[in-house]
């Protein structure tokens, strides 16, 4: 499980390490860390041009004992001090003594342009809003130059603690972390800055159950995974039901049920007008025109993909006393007290624009603050809610529960009818017990790994996604 901690937690982790090694110890670490790197980064440290951008906090500390560090393997390490009176001491005389030079701002973008290495210790992980003015042109400098940028803890101008990035921010190809991630750097927009991760451990001691994020990674979706046992017959594995398609968008209700005939289940009843379509390309459902009170017994339902305005099925799907699904058209048509007066869980799937619709705010607002806008989603509806897009969230409405984030999306998934292959697959892994978190974070996982199975570096279609997900479940459990 990979965790991020909130910006207020680090720092009393790091304060308690202090207090135990000497002084200046725990910034000899993160910097060891850096140089590492860094080095690693620049390939031949020797003869190299490393610049190091150097604010006031610890951050330009830590560039500047790991500038000091490449300076004695003879790279030639120039450090701009944007507040050349509050930069750390310590790393200033550090870096003097291995032969490295300080500059001011005046100059610095022709500094950056000759550089080999750039090294981002702007600001810290308490910063907030986007760079100051001062540093600006350079992050536009490092932007435009052909040195590789190597972020200190996190990219500066990004937000820590919710991966907002509310102004002009430095773009990094990859991102030195220290002791722990931060959610800034699993969510976006601020992941996007980031570049590639790598965590430094420091020893810090992180209180058990207090983190903001986690994302899965195989050895936890593995145990997930519902698996059939001897006795096993199609209801003990779980029957989900397909509410979904109309006559406008019979399409809907075939990719659905293609991600649940692969989610886990032991069937798939479909209730709607597609009922044909639905049979001619998966002949195992069971159909029926009578809707979802009379459709027989079901262990969850997916209702929505599709729908039109078929705002009956939905209410009768939410009155269920299952765990429901609600996508795309459902996610219009539900009613918020229905869904927060529901005994059984609720799994909402919007993704940015239905979110935004359902908050009331502009697309751009979600996908700015896409953390804040799950938590407050979940909170209102009293449900878990998974926000599709570029960083896929799973956020339960109880409070002290860290938010999932989907490490496996792709991009490939950004095409028409993806989303009800993961409806109907999160769906069958409601109907095989999973909680729905875990369905939802699952079901996320496994279809980005479909997804990219699927695409192989080419354009893929949403049945090309469903199905690919045997693979990408015989994946998980193999590795």
């Amino acid at each position: 499980m990979r965790t991020a901690y909130s910006v207020e937690t680090v720092r009393a982790a790091e304060r308690e390490l202090m207090a135990r090694l000497p002084e200046g110890a725990l910034m000899q670490r993160a910097a060891a860390g850096l140089a590492v790197a860094c080095a690693e980064m620049l390939g031949r440290v020797y003869g190299s041009r490393v610049v190091l951008l150097v604010g006031s906090g610890d951050n330009g500390g830590d560039a500047l004992y790991a500038g000091a560090r490449l300076a004695r393997r003879g790279a030639g390490v120039t450090a701009v001090l944007l507040s050349p009176e509050r930069a750390h001491a310590g790393g200033l005389a550090a870096l003097r003594r291995a032969g490295g030079s300080l500059a001011g701002v005046d100059g610095a973008e022709a500094l950056i342009g000759r550089a080999d290495l750039v090294v981002d210790g702007i600001v810290g992980i308490g910063g907030k809003g986007g760079l100051r003015s001062e540093a600006v042109p350079l992050a536009e400098a490092a932007a435009r130059a052909r040195a590789a940028v190597v972020a200190v803890d996190l990219p500066s101008g990004v937000d820590a603690d919710t991966g907002e990035v509310r102004g002009a921010a430095v773009r990094a190809e990859l991102t030195v972390t220290f002791g722990t991630h931060k959610p800034g750097l699993l969510v976006d927009p601020a992941r996007e800055y980031a570049g590639s991760v790598r965590l430094v451990e420091i020893g810090l001691e992180l209180p058990r159950g207090s983190a903001e994020l986690e994302a899965l990674q195989y050895a936890d979706v593995a145990p997930l995974l519902p698996v059939p046992a001897p006795e096993s017959d199609k209801y003990r594995r779980g029957v989900v039901g397909i509410a979904a398609g109309s006559p406008r968008y019979p399409g809907a209700a075939v990719l659905a049920v293609a991600g649940a005939l692969r989610g886990g289940a032991g069937a798939v009843r479909y209730v709607g007008p597609a009922a044909d379509a639905v049979i001619a390309r998966f002949p195992e459902t069971l159909v029926s025109d009578q809707g979802p009170r009379r459709a027989g017994r079901v262990q969850a339902w997916v209702v929505g993909p599709g729908a039109g305005d078929d705002a009956g099925t939905v209410a009768e799907a939410l009155r269920a006393d299952v765990p429901v699904l609600v996508d795309a058209d459902g996610l219009r048509l539900a009613e918020a007290g229905a869904v927060r007066g529901r005994s059984a869980p609720t799994l909402m799937t919007p993704h940015a624009g239905e979110a935004a619709a359902l908050l009331g705010v502009s697309r751009e607002e979600v996908e700015g603050a896409r953390l804040g806008a799950a938590r407050e989603l979940a909170g209102r509806y009293g449900a878990t809610v998974l926000l599709k897009g570029s960083t896929t969230l799973v956020a339960d409405a109880g409070s002290g529960v860290a938010v999932r984030v989907n490490p496996t999306g792709t991009g490939w998934l950004a095409t028409a009818g993806s989303g009800d292959v993961l409806s109907g697959l999160a769906g069958s892994l409601l109907a095989a017990g999973l909680s729905a978190r875990d369905a939802g974070s699952v079901g996320a996982y496994l279809h980005g790994l479909a997804g990219r199975l699927a695409a192989d570096g080419a354009p893929v279609g949403a049945l090309d996604v469903a199905e690919a997900i045997p693979g990408a479940w015989r994946d998980v459990r193999r590795d």
